[in-house]
């Protein structure tokens, strides 16, 4: 996920050829210096939130109803971010109504993450040269604080203002609005509404205290973790091309964001969690919409897609592990031919579902050629269970008896 200034721009330094290289002594004396108003309000914020927060408590008391407003405020703005910064607008994985973009736009201010122009730049940025020290706005390469926070703290190119690859966005005239006003919106909905719902309520502080301050702090760091946290610990089931993780304990904090590995392979799809039973909140908001028609065209990897990456992956670490490993010379022979059997059986899976979506669409189709369609996917359908039970054995095996001779396939 991507986070920029409060005001400003940040970015890092232009690209430099190999050649023209910079030093990580060079890299220590030209950095920028502090942005004062970065650091004060990630500084001041959660001081406050915890000395201020825990004495109010303490000594007044929070009710249900400034906790009811604390988790609305966290919740609009944090789906806010998920669903319209993220997924509809840095990645444009589906379509959404107006007033849903508008929504958005206010509730996504809330989250003093930067309007929605500076924020899909930065990330389309991120996921374009993800893991250059120098090109990706938020490498891990530069260290997990860094990638946290630290990158916020200095101007990196503050009077950078390129947003030549989000063109798209620069039509739509709702984020043109939020761009223009979004320090108005920022000290309307952090400040203003939070003090109002206190005032009607008779608790003026409570609820800005909890609404207002410690809100935005958790919003903060929970987008902060995906930067860094998704990027340093967990799994790589999909590709180890770069650094993302998936993460499901970060998944249940960050409202489905935490299967990072599989966002980045498949950036394009709406969802984060591609399995039914993975906890992406996120992706059950925008399909409950689709059926109240305010969401459409949502876009999501095939099950062959994803099949055959998380098969690439484990096809390739195995011979990873073959050459660092002593290993009979058919132990490679019987892997390479299981994969290709594998990745065959696959590809004529994902072609025989894309005819039956095809021919789902011909009114002409006869029943003759539809029952041969079905008997073809149910023997399809065993052979890769078949093959896909034959490659986990061969895998197993590699991981439980490094050095024994497996039989011919």
């Amino acid at each position: 996920m991507g986070y920029n200034s409060v005001y400003g721009r940040l970015t890092t330094q232009p690209y430099r050829p190999p050649e023209m290289a910079i030093t990580d002594c060079e890299r220590i004396m030209s950095k920028p210096p502090l942005s004062v108003l970065n650091v004060s309000v990630l500084t001041l914020t959660p001081l406050l939130v915890l000395t201020v927060v825990p004495v109010y408590g303490f000594s007044v008391g929070y009710d249900l109803f400034e906790w009811l407003v604390f988790f609305l405020f966290l919740w609009a703005s944090g789906f806010s971010v998920t669903g319209g910064y993220h997924r509809l607008w840095a990645h444009r994985s589906y379509e959404a109504h107006a007033a849903i973009r508008l929504c958005y736009a206010i509730w996504g201010a809330t989250a003093v993450q930067n309007s929605v122009f500076y924020w899909a730049s930065d990330h389309r940025r991120h996921h374009r040269y993800v893991d250059d020290h120098d090109l990706d706005p938020y490498s891990i390469q530069r260290g997990f604080w860094y990638a946290h926070i630290g990158w916020i703290l200095r101007d990196y190119n503050p009077n950078s203002g390129d947003f030549s690859n989000i063109k798209d966005l620069q039509r739509d005239p709702i984020l043109r609005w939020q761009h223009k006003h979004y320090l108005a919106l920022v000290l309307v909905t952090n400040l203003g509404l939070p003090l109002l719902l206190g005032y009607l309520h008779g608790k003026l502080w409570g609820t800005f205290l909890l609404a207002g301050l410690f809100r935005l702090v958790v919003n903060h760091h929970l987008t902060f973790l995906i930067n860094s946290l998704a990027h340093y610990w967990g799994r790589r089931p999909y590709s180890e091309a770069n650094s993302s993780r998936d993460n499901s304990l970060l998944a249940l904090l960050t409202y489905g964001e935490g299967y990072h590995n599989y966002h980045h392979h498949f950036q394009y799809d709406y969802r984060n969690g591609n399995e039914w039973w993975h906890f992406d909140p996120t992706k059950w908001l925008i399909k409950v919409m689709t059926w109240l028609r305010l969401t459409n065209n949502l876009q999501k990897a095939s099950r062959f897609q994803i099949e055959k990456a998380k098969v690439q992956r484990q096809f390739r670490r195995a011979l990873f592990d073959l050459e660092h490993q002593s290993h009979p010379e058919n132990v490679r022979h019987l892997l390479q031919h299981q994969y290709q059997h594998f990745i065959a059986t696959l590809t004529e899976w994902g072609k025989l579902k894309q005819d039956g979506y095809q021919s789902k669409r011909r009114a002409w189709q006869k029943t003759v050629q539809s029952l041969d369609l079905r008997l073809r996917r149910v023997e399809l359908h065993h052979r890769l269970k078949v093959q896909r039970k034959q490659w986990r054995m061969v895998l197993d095996e590699l991981i439980t008896h490094p050095g024994r001779s497996l039989p011919p396939a």
